[in-house]
C-alpha cells in the first residue's frame, strides 16, 4: 500500500495519542511543566529540521509575531487547558469528545471573524455536534460519579475548545503565506511562552526523570509535534487534505477506545452515543458541497 493511502490514516492515529499521552504525563510529571518542556523540545528540533531542509523564515516582524501569537493559542492555552483538565481528573476519553467541539466550534465563528457563510446542511451539523457533546458530557455533570470530576476541570478543557477555535481563526487571518515549516517553529516558541509563567505560578516542577518520561517525552516531540505535522505537509503538497479532514472524525472514538483498553476508562452508552453523533455532525459542518453543474 502506498503512503498516499497510509499517511491520512497514520496522521489520525498518531494525534490520537494525544490523550492518552496527557494522561500518563500526569504519573510522571505536572501537565504543564511537561508541556513546557516539550515545547522547548519541538522549538529546538524543529529549528535545526528548518535549517536543515533550508526552510524560509519571516522577514517582516508582523509575521513573526503573527506566529508566535497563533502558537500561544493553537498550542500553549489549547494543549495546556486540556492537559491541566486531565490532570485535574477529567478522563481522556471524555476529553478527547470535547476536543470535538473545534471545528463545530470554528464553523460557528467564522462567519463573524472572515466572512464565511453557513450552508442549511452545516448548520444541522452543528446543531447534532453539540447535541453529541452534551449527551456525553452533562451525565458527568449530573449522573453518577458526577463529584470524581471536578466541574471546573471540564470548563476548563471547553476553555481550551474556545483557544484552539480562536487559533484556527487567527491563523486564517493572518499566516495565509509564508513558509509552514519555520511557522510552525514559531508557534511552538509561542506556545512556550505562554506555558512557562502559569507552571511557574501552579505547579512546583517536578518530574520524575525516568524512562517512561523520556519516552513520552520522545513521543510527544517526535511523534506527534513533528511526524504529524511534516504528515500533515506531505499531505497538503499531495492535495489530499480532503482525505484527511474525513479521518480526523475519527479522532474521539479512536482516543477513547485507546483510554479505554489502556487505563480502563469507562464507555458509558452516553458517551459513545453522544461520539456517535458528534462524528456525523463534524462530517455534515465540514464536508465540501458539489457546485451544480452548468
Amino acid at each position: 500500500m502506498s503512503l498516499d493511502r497510509l499517511a491520512p490514516a497514520i496522521f489520525v492515529l498518531l494525534w490520537s495519542t494525544g490523550w492518552v499521552v496527557a494522561k500518563y504525563a500526569t504519573f510522571v510529571s505536572e501537565p504543564l511543566t511537561f508541556l513546557s518542556i516539550r515545547y522547548l523540545t519541538a522549538a529546538m528540533l524543529f529549528t535545526g529540521f528548518c535549517l536543515v531542509t533550508r526552510a524560509s523564515w519571516p522577514r517582516d516582524a508582523r509575521t513573526i509575531v503573527h506566529a508566535v501569537a497563533s502558537g500561544a493559542f493553537l498550542h500553549g492555552i489549547y494543549l495546556g487547558a486540556v492537559w491541566w483538565a486531565i490532570g485535574a481528573g477529567v478522563p481522556a476519553a471524555l476529553s478527547s469528545i470535547i476536543a470535538a467541539l473545534q471545528p463545530l466550534m470554528t464553523a460557528l465563528a467564522a462567519p463573524f471573524f472572515i466572512g464565511e457563510r453557513l450552508s442549511g446542511t452545516q448548520k444541522l451539523g452543528l446543531g447534532l455536534g453539540f447535541l453529541g457533546v452534551l449527551l456525553a458530557v452533562l451525565p458527568k455533570f449530573f449522573g453518577h460519579g458526577a463529584a470524581e470530576i471536578p466541574s471546573v476541570a471540564i470548563l476548563i478543557n471547553m476553555l481550551g475548545m474556545a483557544a484552539v477555535t480562536y487559533g484556527t481563526i487567527y491563523q486564517k487571518q493572518y499566516l495565509q503565506h509564508g513558509d509552514i515549516r519555520s511557522i510552525a517553529t514559531l508557534q511552538y516558541v509561542g506556545a512556550f511562552i505562554v506555558t512557562v509563567p502559569f507552571a511557574l505560578w501552579l505547579e512546583s516542577l517536578h518530574v520524575d526523570f525516568g524512562f517512561t518520561f523520556v519516552a513520552l517525552l520522545a513521543w510527544s516531540v517526535l511523534g506527534i509535534s513533528m511526524s504529524a505535522i511534516l504528515l500533515l505537509l506531505y499531505l497538503l503538497r499531495r492535495g489530499q487534505v480532503s482525505r484527511a479532514a474525513s479521518l480526523i472524525y475519527l479522532v474521539p472514538p479512536i482516543a477513547a477506545l485507546q483510554a479505554a483498553a489502556i487505563f480502563g476508562e469507562e464507555l458509558t452508552v452516553p458517551m459513545i452515543v453522544g461520539t456517535a453523533i458528534v462524528v456525523v455532525g463534524v462530517y455534515l459542518t465540514n464536508r465540501k458541497v458539489s457546485a451544480p453543474a452548468g
